[in-house]
């Protein structure tokens, strides 16, 4: 009983949240001429989650440098990604389309200026890499999730290497990101991570249920330099493997 009465308030707050962040971005909109920067759209998400995560119980802990800009390359496993990511630094997010209809969370994407991929037309990945090397050319921080799903945390999938070829020909730093997450009174596998099958609003109330969530994110060192957009996807992917393992 408690943790479906725990849902339920923080689900209105969660509503509320939204609701706050919708009337700052439709001022700050409105005070920049209806025409705000990748930069300013990401500023206003890294507050909204910041926000968002402290009343929902969610907890963050970084470990390695957080990058300025360039590309950060993650592991995914939820939902809840976006919004630790966002909350740690600020920055655009490239995510499959399906986001974009995502009660709450996708309507915060595309307010931040999330870059989206149709998986089902994959000839439309060059207006993509075009939309990233012009974000990534103006210093903006950009971050994607290669293995193009979400998993239950057991394994990192390969990375796919098509969207890492704007930071290679503009020459951008790129840096490997891992996170986990723990939940002291759930399982993390289904609780957490989304993935699968899995329903939207059912989950989410699930996560809403749980007391905390402890959110782990170590960065890695970073590169730049390669030669081709399928050694980039596999030296990152490597390297998030590496962070996995500490």
């Amino acid at each position: 009983m408690a943790r479906q009465l725990r849902a339920i308030v923080r689900f209105i707050s969660t509503l509320w949240t939204a609701f706050e962040y919708c009337a700052r971005y439709a001022l700050l909109s409105i005070s920049h001429g209806f025409s705000l920067t990748r930069a300013q759209r990401a500023k206003w998400l890294h507050q909204c989650c910041a926000t968002a995560l402290r009343r929902l119980g969610v907890y963050i802990h970084v470990s390695g440098t957080i990058p300025a800009t360039g590309l950060i390359t993650a592991n995914h496993l939820s939902y809840l990604d976006i919004m630790v990511l966002s909350a740690i630094c600020e920055c655009s997010f490239v995510a499959k389309r399906e986001v974009r209809h995502w009660p709450v969370f996708g309507w915060m994407a595309t307010m931040s200026g999330t870059v989206y991929v149709d998986r089902e037309r994959p000839m439309a990945t060059g207006e993509v890499n075009d939309q990233l090397a012009a974000a990534l050319r103006t210093g903006q921080l950009i971050v994607m999730f290669p293995e193009s799903t979400s998993t239950d945390g057991s394994r990192v999938l390969p990375f796919r290497s098509s969207l890492f070829a704007p930071a290679v020909t503009e020459q951008q730093p790129v840096t490997p990101a891992y996170l986990y997450y723990e939940a002291a009174d759930g399982d993390v596998g289904q609780d957490v991570c989304y993935w699968g099958d899995m329903t939207f609003l059912p989950h989410l109330l699930r996560l809403l249920g749980l007391r905390h969530v402890q959110t782990y994110v170590r960065f890695g060192e970073v590169s730049r330099g390669f030669t081709d957009r399928k050694q980039a996807a596999k030296e990152m992917h490597d390297r998030v493997l590496a962070l996995a393992s500490h």
